[in-house]
């Protein structure tokens, strides 16, 4: 996104004017927003939509401004192993500075306050997508799916398929004489 262009309209995008007239100026920020689009991965993730609860401070800086604290927001996916539906609850520490434009390092990954206002999106997007487990479990002894048929483990621990024939044998298992003579020959 560029940061030139930021929609006013958007919940995610805050106002910062009463802190930029001197360093050591802060506001809290508590409220909850909806969640934007794509927050999370495509296995776990918060609901587009779904209430994202902010406890951020803003404060100002020589630099610009800084944001502090902690987001949280409920989850909801599908088990790694077994596909089953999930839910959890993320708590995320954040913590980014916003500056002034012409005092960032210049690179484009630099967050910068526009008109007096800052987008909150990508910091707190970072924030919960770095805290998302890699492989999200329904439990932690979860065994998952039988690999042949796709039973549900955790329902018949005990599921099993009898011994298996080597596929490369499985003719022999069968009775065929692989010869084509007489089997009572």
């Amino acid at each position: 996104m560029n940061a030139r262009n930021l929609d006013l309209r958007d919940p995610w995008v805050v106002s910062v004017h009463r802190l930029l007239h001197g360093s050591g100026e802060q506001v809290a920020l508590t409220e909850s927003l909806p969640a934007p689009e794509g927050l999370g991965s495509p296995v776990l993730g918060v609901p587009e939509e779904a209430p994202v609860d902010l406890r951020i401070r803003l404060e100002s800086v020589s630099e610009g401004i800084l944001a502090s604290g902690t987001v949280s927001a409920e989850l909801v996916g599908q088990c790694s192993r077994c596909l089953a539906y999930i839910t959890d609850r993320v708590v995320s520490d954040i913590q980014e500075l916003y500056f002034h434009p012409g005092r960032g390092a210049g690179d484009e990954e630099d967050l910068l306050i526009v008109d007096d206002h800052i987008d909150l999106t990508r910091p707190v997007r970072d924030a919960i997508i770095v805290d998302l487990p890699f492989s999200p479990l329904c439990r932690e002894d979860c065994l998952g799916l039988c690999p042949s048929c796709g039973a549900d483990l955790n329902d018949d621990p005990d599921h099993d398929h009898g011994q298996a024939i080597d596929p490369r044998w499985a003719k022999l298992a069968e009775g065929i004489d692989l010869a084509g003579g007489d089997p009572d020959n």
